[in-house]
């Protein structure tokens, strides 16, 4: 809305800081808007990077998040009770996934071959009580350290992680920004959801073998880049990514169709302006 002041964007903590007579906050001049978010969008970028084929390079992340951010900045509504800067930050990474997967895109095979994985994986689990080791599922795909070794490095673009992961359409990210926004929320029916997924994604990451949690720790948590985690752990850079891919396929195994069964969050969508 024009005309607003800092005083109004103050009295509201949702809008952002940013104000020069654009909507609910947002600047008006797109320069303004890139500006502020510009060292955002070359650090999101720069960590999914590793993911990156020879048929993309950082520069079209880049891209991808400005345009990403841009989109954040026409659908986003104040009313549903989420700050701008976790909208946009949530669109701009999303925006730079789908560019991964639109522009490097996974033969069937390799999905085929990273579900084999997964599905290896998980009855191994299953038969032993803990997660399998790397020779245990070595021993059971019937291949050597070295095959092994390559079916990871093949399978690493399939190890994306989504709001399709939880039985969750998604399309314009307001239910997933909506649940980190109410992990500790005033709305109290998300921040059921929220603490539940919360709960069954921390279940999940606690039955991992030992380095692939400090993986995803480092990596999410404490935001290290692959290479300082390699320094840190005494690893290559691209061992710690085979280690990420294991750690993926494996939580995506665990953790596929969390709300297929009720859809919960579909229904929210509709129904509650907070989410929907």
């Amino acid at each position: 809305m024009k005309g607003r002041t800092a005083e109004s964007a103050a009295a509201n903590p949702l809008l952002s800081p940013l104000v020069s007579g654009g909507k609910e906050g947002i600047p008006a001049d797109p320069t303004l808007l890139l500006k502020e978010f510009a060292k955002t969008i070359h650090y999101m970028a720069y960590r999914l990077s590793f993911r990156l084929s020879p048929a993309l390079d950082i520069n079209d992340l880049i891209h991808a998040g400005v345009m990403g951010l841009l989109d954040a900045a026409k659908k986003y509504d104040v009313s549903r009770g989420v700050r701008f800067r976790t909208y946009a930050e949530f669109r701009v990474r999303g925006a730079m996934l789908d560019e991964i997967r639109a522009m490097d895109w996974v033969p069937r095979a390799v999905h085929e071959k990273a579900s084999m994985l997964q599905n290896v994986e998980r009855d191994l689990s299953g038969q032993l009580g803990r997660a399998a080791t790397d020779d245990e599922i070595m021993q059971a795909l019937h291949i050597g350290p070295d095959a092994y070794s390559r079916l990871l490095d093949e399978v690493k673009p399939v190890a994306i992680m989504s709001s399709a992961d939880f039985g969750v359409r998604d399309e314009q990210g307001w239910i997933g920004v909506g649940l980190v926004a109410n992990m500790q929320g005033s709305n109290p029916f998300l921040s059921l959801i929220a603490q539940e997924l919360q709960a069954r994604v921390v279940a999940a990451i606690d039955t991992l073998p030992q380095k692939e949690r400090q993986v995803i720790a480092l990596y999410y948590h404490e935001e290290m880049t692959l290479k300082e985690i390699g320094l840190a752990m005494g690893l290559t850079e691209s061992r710690v990514c085979q280690i990420h891919t294991q750690a993926i396929l494996r939580l995506k195994g665990q953790l596929k169709g969390v709300w297929t069964e009720t859809e919960e969050p579909a229904r929210t969508q509709s129904s509650n302006g907070a989410c929907g």
